[in-house]
């Protein structure tokens, strides 16, 4: 009787330890923010790395899992939670990230060991993290993806929007959904706002044109019916934090003639982080983006975020429809809102109400 060792290959031939480089990519575990480039990496049987430089933001990597820490799991292009193990190999890209509840994160200056700062894959250098979180995933970067030139890929290689200088000369009407901080309930609104005036029989493009690469809420933008719907990403950022206001003024043009083209009776823009973040304060203080606003949907925490929120909101010369957010998840504090405000304040449930949605955007002409 034979052995089942006699019916196996090898081991050396099962796992080979050095695979060619087209099974080699096949293998590695692509995340979201590099969706666009992979395409862009030619195929052969060996692996073509561009030569050593220091690393800058949107540098498309390959890189090893030395130790699992917070996140455990990477965002795959498809939206999967892929899980990571010690040994993986995965493509990312080097970028900066602002989260108050999570981490702030810089760009390395060298090639070295470095940590997996978001799901949506992006690497970087942990500065500084919210009490408690736990300590990053540990990455090694083995080499700076190349394309058929041999230059080294960015993620703005396989953009297939581009920033815009200007913004469209026509546009629909276009609401921004700002907040007080993270987690201030910022996407959930938006999305509650495209369901609300998607079931009044509209079509709504919208955009995440802020934040940091991840698919969670563009995919909860398109649940909820969104079409098309964009984030900054797919104008070649793997986030926005630490990007001039020329880029991020042309990113949010760019996005909005994307979404435009598409021609919906309207557009939501999520803008990423609170009103106090840097990013979000220049992009909402710029006339000309001011100028492309029909209103905006201010989610707050609490009813003090509420009021200073519509304030300094108002200080910019902006349209305040209505206060949302987390602070209507109690009727306490909702109440405590409207008593501080003098616009409506609604709860995510009301937004999907395609009456109350198509008032607040004046989409009705009895409400206009």
């Amino acid at each position: 009787m034979t052995s089942f060792a006699e019916h196996v290959a090898p081991a050396a031939e099962l796992f080979p330890v050095a695979a060619p480089w087209p099974r080699r990519l096949g293998a590695a575990k692509t995340s979201y923010i590099t969706r666009h480039v992979i395409d862009l990496v030619p195929s052969g049987d060996e692996l073509m790395l561009a030569p050593a430089t220091i690393p800058a933001a949107g540098d498309v990597i390959l890189a090893r899992v030395e130790s699992i820490g917070a996140h455990d799991w990477i965002e795959r292009p498809d939206g999967r939670k892929a899980r990571l193990f010690a040994g993986d190999e995965i493509v990312v890209a080097y970028g900066a990230r602002y989260a108050t509840d999570a981490y702030e994160a810089v760009v390395p200056d060298d090639l070295g060991p470095c940590d997996l700062v978001a799901a949506g894959g992006m690497a970087g250098r942990v500065v500084g993290a919210y009490s408690g979180f736990a300590a990053p995933t540990r990455i090694v970067p083995i080499g700076r993806l190349a394309g058929p030139d041999g230059r080294g890929l960015t993620v703005r290689d396989g953009a297939p929007i581009r920033p815009a200088p200007v913004p469209p000369p026509v546009h629909p009407p276009v609401v921004a959904v700002v907040g007080t901080s993270m987690n201030a309930g910022k996407t959930t609104s938006a999305a509650s706002l495209v369901r609300g005036v998607t079931r009044s029989g509209r079509r709504v493009g919208a955009a995440k044109v802020t934040g940091t690469g991840a698919g969670n809420d563009r995919w909860h933008l398109v649940d909820a019916g969104g079409a098309p719907v964009l984030d900054f990403t797919d104008a070649g950022f793997p986030s926005t934090h630490l990007v001039s206001p020329d880029d991020l003024v042309a990113t949010y043009f760019g996005l909005l003639s994307a979404v435009a083209a598409a021609e919906p009776d309207m557009v939501v823009i999520e803008i990423a982080d609170g009103v106090a973040h840097v990013e979000t304060a220049r992009l909402l203080a710029d006339p000309a983006v001011r100028a492309t606003l029909s209103g905006v949907l201010f989610a707050a925490g609490d009813a003090l975020g509420a009021l200073s929120g519509v304030n300094l909101l108002r200080s910019w010369h902006l349209r305040v429809t209505a206060v949302t957010g987390m602070v209507t998840a109690s009727p306490l504090a909702a109440r405590e809102a409207a008593a501080l405000v003098d616009v409506p304040v609604v709860t995510t449930s009301e937004l999907m109400d395609p009456s109350i949605a198509a008032a607040l955007v004046s989409l009705d002409s009895e409400a206009a």
